[in-house]
């Protein structure tokens, strides 16, 4: 990683290699076998299924910018190309060791640098109500008419739901997005249904596939945010593929995440270009199909990790697999 970001400063992925194209597995260190046994069920369906038909073939994507100091944000957004062709930043917030002060400093370099872009900010469910509604009037006063929401400010459901009607009672204005919510919970659609959100984030791996993605955003009938989950080139055609067969894409993307990474494993990046990246397509006999880009062998050879932590990796395989199994 060039930065850290989400509390990692390097990323593991499995590579998987299937009938209908390469698949990646990368559920995070920490996850045990039932969350990843999700991860390894989108992968399966990438791999062995394909990741269908697009309807679009460029998805608008935002900016991602970590933890860092105001010192740091343009050569962060630099590397998204020309600043003023990204339409929206997603700033991090709430990090452990921070304060809002810090957060209110990030924000504000961003809105210096541009002023155009919309702005959206994740704190991953580290605040508590209280906290949230204190930190989202200050971040919305900064932000303006540019605030677009307000991703995971607290922990749970019924935590959005209530910090929804505090934000009303006290005047601000900000619209409240579901990530762990819809992707750690056992009824994903269960925030459609309390009213706990006004837009659902979603990302193919914690959610089991492209299909079974599409078709929670079907359901939920609320707008929705195709993200990424840390992936690299190869993961993140699954996250793209998604947003290409969405009918609608209110929101720009949170899918150039491969610009956080000093280095990768295909010889032509995902990574966005004048605010959108293009969808990796082949022609087939029955008509174009996303699929994944091919992994550089040389590059596998290079970022390759080998004895015990290699496996580890394929007994977490073996231990996401028995999850699938049995269920």
């Amino acid at each position: 990683m060039r930065t850290t970001f989400r509390g990692q400063t390097a990323r593991e992925v499995m590579l998987l290699r299937g009938p209908a194209g390469w698949a990646e597995f990368g559920p995070f260190p920490e996850y045990q076998a039932e969350e990843s046994a999700h991860w390894l069920r989108a992968a399966l369906h990438t791999g062995w299924r394909g990741l269908g038909a697009p309807l679009r073939t460029q998805v608008p994507v935002n900016a991602t910018l970590p933890a860092v100091g105001p010192e740091q944000v343009e050569p962060v957004l630099s590397r998204y190309g020309d600043l003023d062709a990204i339409p929206a930043v997603k700033v991090k917030v709430a990090e452990p060791g921070q304060r809002l002060e810090d957060d209110v400093a990030r924000l504000a370099e961003v809105r210096r640098l541009i002023p155009k872009a919309g702005v959206r900010v994740d704190a991953n469910g580290a605040w508590s109500i209280p906290e949230a509604v204190r930190a989202l009037g200050r971040i919305a006063e900064i932000a303006g008419e540019s605030m677009e929401y307000a991703e995971q400010p607290v922990a749970g459901i019924e935590a959005l739901a209530d910090l929804r009607e505090q934000l009303h009672e006290s005047g601000v204005m900000v619209r409240i997005a579901a990530d762990e919510a819809v992707r750690k919970s056992d009824d994903p659609l269960r925030v459609a249904r309390l009213g706990a959100a006004d837009l659902i984030v979603v990302k193919v791996p914690p959610l089991g596939g492209v299909d079974r993605a599409l078709s929670i955003v079907q359901q939920a009938g609320m707008p929705a945010v195709v993200s990424s989950a840390l992936d690299t080139s190869v993961g993140l055609s699954a996250g793209l593929a998604l947003a290409a067969r969405l009918p609608e894409l209110p929101y720009s993307c949170g899918l150039g995440t491969v610009t956080l990474f000093a280095g990768e494993l295909v010889t032509e990046p995902l990574v966005p270009s004048g605010g959108v990246i293009q969808v990796p397509v082949a022609e087939t006999p029955a008509g174009a199909v996303v699929r994944s880009p091919e992994p550089d062998p040389e590059l596998l050879d290079r970022f390759r990790i080998t004895g015990d932590r290699e496996s580890w990796w394929f007994d977490r395989l073996r231990a996401a697999y028995d999850v699938l199994h049995v269920s």
